[in-house]
């Protein structure tokens, strides 16, 4: 029996956990989350650095192949992290390539923490595929704690994303997988003025990969 690993800062790594098991029902699957040293959104990178390596090392060891199913940690940390860590890592990372190549209007909307918009990692996948289009970044800081809390504020994620189509986007990134728990929410409100994207099934296929691999 395959065993993975699932990791993430707080629950937000829960539904990509359900997703894998339901995608792999013979394998697994342990999911871990961080909730004690969240939000990992406003953390330094070495501050990150010192939190996740000892977790990633005790599933690493438990497990085949370990999902880190944060984005703020796979776009600050994943390089530093997979030259300590041997056991196999599948990243998870704000799906701007696919919304680039989706994007009928030219503009799409990446809402994610304030350490993911500002990682060097981020910044590649911008320049890379999106340098020709308009990428709007709508402030989403308080989203984790709030959804953590169980206490989402509908009128604010409302605010975000009626703002974000009402400039244009017609692609929506989900690029933290706490988001994933409010996208039901986030389709309502863009009402199919934007599609609405998150990376579970690309997380699934790319460990089919690895596991194909093992």
């Amino acid at each position: 029996m395959i065993r993975i690993g699932v990791f993430d800062s707080g629950m937000g790594g829960e539904s990509v956990a359900k997703a894998i098991t339901k995608a792999l029902p013979d394998a697994q699957v342990t999911f871990v989350g961080d909730t004690k040293n969240l939000p990992y959104g406003s953390k330094t990178p070495d501050q990150l650095y010192a939190i996740v390596l000892p977790i990633l090392q005790d599933l690493a060891q438990k497990n085949d192949v370990v999902v880190v199913a944060c984005n703020t940690v796979t776009t600050t940390l994943i390089g530093r992290l997979r030259k300590e860590i041997s056991t196999p890592l599948v990243a998870v990372e704000p799906m701007v390539k696919p919304a680039a190549n989706r994007t009928k209007s030219g503009i799409i909307a990446v809402c994610a923490t304030p350490t993911t918009l500002a990682s060097e990692r981020y910044h590649q996948l911008k320049a890379e595929y999106a340098h020709n289009i308009t990428v709007i970044e709508p402030d989403c800081s308080d989203w984790t704690a709030m959804i953590e809390a169980k206490q989402v504020d509908k009128q604010h994620v409302t605010e975000r994303i009626q703002s974000v189509c009402q400039a244009g986007a017609d692609v929506i990134v989900l690029g933290c997988t706490h988001y994933h728990w409010i996208e039901e929410l986030i389709n309502e409100i863009a009402d199919g003025k934007a599609e609405v994207i998150q990376p579970e099934s690309a997380i699934i296929e790319q460990l089919k990969r690895v596991i194909s691999e093992l």
